[in-house]
């Protein structure tokens, strides 16, 4: 992304902040440029009078004298308050011939006429500068000053003309276009300075004169720098830059006052005020105080919209501050007034207007080569309203990432972007991005009072730019961090967030509205876990949007579940270390192409479930890990804050702010991606304090109990908020322990005393573990271990269950699912499609891993993924892989269409044992029933011989039984040893039942029945 302005930052050219009082030594030529005229400097006389600067003669030509106008001949002239006091008298100066050979210049001051008057008060002044009341007009005459002084305060100016005779000023000049602002700079008298007294008027031997004004008695004993007054050329003239020396004086005091062209006009004629006229109360309440200079330039500033911008000030007028590193100057303009801010150094600029009130305006902010046309930052409001700091602050806010973030919107009418941030340790906090040339300096964020959250809204940027968080820590040093609530990353290794915006339009209501039709625990729900990276390696969202949804539609999986999806540091992982909870990873894309993915399987008639990951965060210092230098995220307790297994953070699930940052997340992703469930990972980690610790690493709970009743109590919020807010939502938990009460509703209390967590479902991990060590023996040592296969049944209705066999079983050596078979190849797939038909028969939901749909060999890898090759009719062992696909498509097919599978997998009246018991033969068998009592027979057999006509007691009320599903089909793989013509009972009792039928058992297989 091009950056729209140059970065500022710190200028290394530092100037001394500006004083009310000019340094005796300062050119008034470096703060007052005048064209075509060089600027004497003389001493003051130590009588504190100013002395008049002479025109000098130029050869063989007598000096002209010049006649002053107020405003009528050239309205660039100051009305100055002094000015407008002169508009009821007309004051003369007498001109007197010096000796030496020079001649004194006279002036005349011509009287104003009303409309001079009129249109001098509707210009903006500069604030301190006010109209007196007309004096009547006198005559003086300056006094000659000794030659020497030990103080010299007033300074006075010659104007050397060079310009013939003919060039000399006309009575009729072509002015300027422009509106006057006029502004008066004062310097106080020096210490020990005497006041000065008026003096008849007395002619200075070997010396100029000069013609004295006298002011309104009011005015203050001051003496101010001459004034410069700029015409422009006449007809067949040239104008004559002069510089009129003027002096005040009261009885007592003097006032020197420099008088200056306050305006001037740009090429397009649009007036410019000059801001260096103005007065030293003006200029104090203009500039930005040390203290908040020193605050701002080392961004530690807790409300720089206090300091920064437009200001009412008690002088009287608007104060307009900017700080602007790096740019050369910044001006004012509101409507069709523009003001140049005087330059303070180290990138502030400031001035003070005369006006009522503050007014719409924007800055023009040169820099080299470019001015950059910008509505200013700090004249903007708050973007977040009481209502949303109130529930930040009590951790209630359930969709934090509108408030927090950086968000494009339109604010005061201006269109920007939003940045907000949680950092309550902070002692300051700036935005730096690719629109600031990552220099952070002139974007420092205001505090938003006790909530914590900084915020600033910077006008004029928009999506697409890379941004951070530069926070000063507690102990003054500084980290530049990315934002915990961006909504787009970077690429990683790249660590930037993103500005964003959705764009996407969904086109899955008909998905939304019928998924709430049916709680998860009774509908069928048949998962395909896939890491979206690897399934097929170098598709982007939208290319797997093409793929993943006819493939998974074809195979009959009700759900995929995507992994990972949240933004993580490690590609070749399961994305469990997160470093962007709200951002989908960009290494496949945009947020809104990951919708568009979402979108494509929920048309597809699939729903989408996320791995997210609540547990913990990982130490990388851009990260969430010590975020504004103290413990936030994480517990400020060390022994709770480490995990010992992963080197990761936990979360510290007792900060309500914590807290509101996971409940919101989750939220998030159902809300913003249309995600139809998140399973939860590492929930045992978190609901044990002990957990992975030995005694003396953990701290009891207040009741002297090892559960951490923080993250209890986050679970059961976090669920209760999704179900509440997303309706057909479902959350699983991964849980390896026997925690009570899991999958129950939150008020409702079991054994412990706890009420429910809250989740929908719970994966089975006592299941997967026990089923996966039974199918690893030997067929001839299974009869000793087949409690591993009934176990599950005495369980099985304490939670709403999920069957897992998931990427954590196929990876670190553990190998694929075909490869934890014993016997050959034969026997390997006829064993992982007997577990297959077993698996989709027990009571619970299913979940299988990609690539073990089509019993891949390998273990998985991030680089290469399932390997498709398997399936290429080239491949000579491809049919063989086609085999158990087919197989695992036609289980869903039945499956989704026969209630007595799913219905009522959390009911017991939906599971009757046939036979337990027949481990010398290796054969479970079982009745599986739908709400209306239909049945299923389920008959697995893990032996590989054929067993003839075994009986099996049945209900009598079915007349036949048909077989749906063998698994020994040729069309599998199979030995096709199979039923093909129903089956019907006998009146002979068998296993407790008052019939019995006689079945042929294939070996190493699974058998389906219904009734005929």
């Amino acid at each position: 992304m091009t950056p729209r302005s140059p970065s500022p930052g710190p200028d290394p050219k530092t100037t001394p902040a500006p004083s009310a009082e000019p340094a005796p030594d300062a050119s008034p030529a470096k703060a007052l440029p005048v064209k075509k005229t060089a600027a004497k400097k003389t001493a003051s006389g130590t009588g504190a009078t100013a002395r008049k600067a002479t025109a000098k003669k130029a050869p063989g030509k007598k000096a002209a004298a010049a006649k002053a106008t107020a405003g009528k001949a050239a309205p660039d002239e100051v009305l100055t308050g002094k000015d407008a006091a002169g508009t009821a008298g007309v004051k003369k100066a007498a001109a007197k011939k010096a000796p030496a050979g020079k001649t004194a210049v006279a002036e005349k001051a011509v009287a104003r006429t009303a409309e001079a008057v009129k249109k001098a008060a509707g210009t903006v002044t500069a604030a301190g500068t006010t109209a007196t009341e007309a004096a009547p007009a006198r005559k003086a005459t300056a006094r000659k000053a000794p030659a020497k002084t030990a103080t010299a305060t007033a300074r006075k100016t010659a104007a050397t003309r060079t310009a013939p005779e003919e060039a000399a000023v006309a009575d009729s000049v072509a002015t300027e276009t422009a509106a006057t602002a006029p502004a008066t700079d004062t310097a106080a008298p020096a210490p020990g300075s005497a006041p000065a007294r008026k003096t008849p008027a007395k002619k200075a031997p070997a010396r100029k004169s000069a013609a004295e004004k006298t002011a309104a008695p009011t005015a203050p004993a001051k003496k101010t720098a001459a004034r410069k007054t700029a015409v422009q050329k006449t007809a067949a003239k040239k104008a004559v830059t002069r510089k009129t020396a003027t002096r005040t004086t009261t009885a007592g005091t003097t006032t020197a006052t420099k008088k200056t062209s306050a305006t001037k006009a740009t090429a397009d004629g649009t007036p410019t005020v000059d801001p260096t006229a103005v007065s030293p109360a003006a200029a104090a309440a203009a500039a930005v105080s040390p203290d908040d200079r020193a605050r701002l330039l080392d961004g530690t500033h807790h409300d720089p919209h206090s300091v920064l911008g437009a200001h009412p000030v008690p002088v009287g007028g608007v104060a307009f501050r900017a700080f602007r590193p790096h740019a050369l100057g910044v001006t004012v303009v509101a409507g069709e007034l523009r003001a140049e801010l005087h330059d303070d150094g180290n990138g502030f600029f400031s001035t003070v207007l005369h006006l009522p009130d503050v007014p719409p305006y924007r800055l023009h902010v040169a820099y080299k080569g470019a001015v950059h046309d910008v509505v200013d930052a700090y004249a903007l409001l708050p973007t977040l309203g009481e209502l949303d700091l109130h529930l930040i602050g009590e951790g209630r806010h359930e969709q934090l990432w509108q408030v927090l973030g950086a968000h494009p919107m339109t604010h005061q009418g201006v269109r920007g972007t939003r940045f907000s941030v949680w950092a309550p340790n902070a002692r300051g906090v700036r935005v730096a991005g690719t629109f600031n040339f990552w220099d952070a300096a002139g974007h420092a964020m205001r505090s938003l009072g006790s909530s914590g959250v900084w915020e600033l809204f910077v006008p004029d940027i928009g999506e697409g730019e890379l941004y951070k968080f530069e926070i000063t820590r507690p102990d003054g040093s500084k980290t530049l961090r990315a934002d915990p609530l961006a909504r787009r990353t970077e690429t990683p290794p790249a660590t930037s967030s993103v500005v964003t915006s959705s764009h996407h339009e969904w086109q899955d209501a008909e998905w939304l509205a019928r998924r709430a039709e049916r709680p998860a625990h009774e509908a069928p729900f048949s998962v395909y876990e896939v890491h979206l990276p690897s399934w097929r390696p170098g598709l982007t969202y939208r290319r797997l949007a093409e793929q993943l949804p006819a493939y998974v539609k074809d195979l009959g999986f009700t759900h995929v579940e995507l992994m990972p999806v949240a933004e993580h540091p490690f590609g070749g992982s399961w994305g469990y270390q997160v470093t962007g909870f709200y951002a989908p990873t960009a290494r496949l894309g945009t947020p809104d192409d990951f919708r568009y993915l979402v979108d494509a399987l929920h048309q597809a008639g699939v729903g989408v479930l996320m791995d997210w990951v609540p547990a913990h965060f990982p130490r990388d210092a851009w990260a969430l890990a010590e975020f504004d230098g103290r413990p936030l995220y994480e517990h400020e307790d060390p022994l709770r804050a480490a995990h010992p297994d992963w080197g990761t953070l936990e979360f510290d699930f007792g900060r309500r702010e914590v807290r509101n940052f996971l409940v919101a997340n989750a939220v998030y992703w159902c809300e913003e991606f249309h995600i139809d469930g998140l399973r939860v990972d590492a929930v045992a980690s978190m609901l044990y304090l002990d957990y992975s610790r030995e005694p003396g690493q953990w701290t009891p709970n207040e009741h002297g109990g090892r559960e951490n009743l923080d993250a209890v109590a986050f679970l059961q919020e976090m669920n209760a908020t999704v179900y509440r807010r997303a309706p057909g939502v479902v959350t699983v938990a991964e849980e390896s322990t026997a925690w009570d009460g899991v999958t129950r509703a939150t008020h409702h209390k079991g054994p412990s005393g706890f009420g429910g967590l809250g989740f929908g479902l719970k994966w089975n991990m006592g299941w997967m573990h026990d089923s996966l060590a039974y199918m690893s023996h030997e067929p001839v040592h299974r009869k000793h271990h087949h409690h591993e296969m009934t176990f599950s049944m005495v369980y099985a209705y304490s939670e709403n269950y999920v069957l897992p066999v998931s990427h954590d079983e196929v990876v670190h050596g553990k190998g694929s699912l075909v490869s934890k078979m014993p016997g050959d190849w034969w026997q390997q797939r006829a064993n992982v499609r007997a577990y297959l038909g077993f698996m989709w028969a027990h009571p619970g939901k299913q979940l299988l891993f990609m690539g073990q749909e089509f019993a891949q060999g390998s273990e998985w890898s991030e680089a290469h993924g399932p390997d498709w090759w398997l399936l290429d009719p080239a491949y000579g062992a491809a049919d063989d892989h086609r085999g158990v696909r087919d197989l695992v498509r036609d289980l869903n097919t039945v499956y989704r269409a026969d209630p007595a599978l799913w219905e009522q997998d959390t009911d017991p009246a939906g599971f009757q044992w046939i036979t337990s018991d027949a481990a010398d033969d290796n054969v479970l068998a079982f009745l599986r029933y739908d709400a209306a009592g239909n049945p299923l027979l389920a008959v697995s057999h893990f032996s590989p011989v054929v067993r003839h006509d075994y009986r099996l007691g049945v209900p009598a009320d079915v007349p036949a039984w048909r077989e749906v599903v063998n698994t020994d089909s040729a069309r599998y793989g199979g030995g096709d040893v199979v039923n093909p013509d129903p089956v019907k009972p006998d009146p002979r009792g068998w296993h407790g039942r008052p019939a019995s039928i006689g079945l042929t058992l294939p070996p190493l297989a699974t058998v389906w029945l219904r009734p005929a």
